[in-house]
């Protein structure tokens, strides 16, 4: 293709930066990928695909700086889940000032939807400290802000429930909420590298459906070929797991997602943005007939 870039992914050996990487090469972009652990098999499968993989950490600017080089474009993102809110906060200030350094010509940041509307929720604020920071080194940037995960329903949490027919979640079943697969927030990415100085300075909260907990069993129940219950589970409960997850469903409640999606179906057409029916349809749930333990 036209226009081909060279991109720095971090988190490429995860779900999210993973499928920023398959939808870079996709579209015949050269991607690198900075790993604390650049001999681990994920890495190693990542080289195996076409991926290079360079050795780096994001809370150690230099190696940023050295990893960046050579590149057009980077992907940063952080993980608070691994990281601690924190420590995600630090490392994607350190990394932002490696990639200026570098003289980067576009960071693409990933955050979160709404993360700048004060939510309160910890992890959400994280991110957007790391966005003002980006905005204010004077390089060109653009934010990508996914909203809640259809690859959820079937997350090591929840994939127990499903094998025993049951959905749950910490929200009223008619309580709608805005979603995104995976392979759409890759495809995003790989748009605004390509779409560049069209993009500079601007944020995207970006979504492919919105739906209920009472809708999603509905489709899951038709995809899977036997019922599956949706289940509220009480915020306190979750509450006694994380503080971050049970303001964040709270917030759910309250508030949501307001990612405008017939913007970006309209204004993004290239992205080819699943509805939750697709996702449910295309995943491979043999995953709920693998052996647990």
């Amino acid at each position: 293709m036209s226009n081909g870039r060279s991109v720095l992914v971090a988190g490429a050996t995860g779900q999210q930066g993973g499928a920023v990487a398959r939808a870079l090469m996709a579209r015949g972009h050269r991607v690198k990928a900075i790993s604390r652990r650049p001999d681990s098999d994920a890495a190693n499968r990542l080289a195996a695909a076409g991926v290079e993989i360079v050795g780096g950490d994001l809370d150690d600017a230099a190696s940023v700086t050295k990893a960046a080089s050579g590149v057009d474009t980077m992907f940063l993102m952080g993980n608070s889940y691994e990281a601690g809110t924190e420590a995600e906060t630090r490392q994607g200030i350190t990394a932002a000032n490696g990639a200026k350094a570098a003289g980067i010509g576009h960071l693409i940041y990933s955050s979160v939807g709404d993360a700048d509307k004060k939510t309160g929720i910890p992890h959400f604020d994280s991110k957007y400290m790391v966005e003002q920071h980006i905005a204010g080194l004077g390089i060109p940037y653009t934010v990508s802000a996914p909203v809640a995960f259809m690859e959820n329903t079937a997350a090591p949490w929840a994939i127990d429930g499903l094998r025993q027919g049951v959905y749950a979640a910490a929200l009223p079943p008619a309580r709608v909420l805005q979603q995104i697969c995976l392979a759409d927030i890759g495809a995003f990415v790989a748009a605004l590298a390509e779409r560049r100085e069209k993009v500079f300075s601007q944020r995207f909260d970006i979504a492919g459906d919105e739906l209920s907990g009472e809708e999603q069993v509905r489709i899951l129940s038709e995809t899977l070929g036997r019922p599956i219950a949706y289940q509220e589970l009480p915020v306190a409960a979750m509450r006694q797991q994380s503080e971050d997850a049970a303001l964040m469903f709270e917030w759910f409640d309250r508030t949501g997602y307001d990612a405008d999606i017939a913007a970006l179906r309209r204004d993004f057409p290239e992205v080819g943005w699943h509805r939750y029916r697709d996702w449910a349809r295309a995943f491979d749930w043999s995953v709920l007939e693998r052996a647990t333990g």
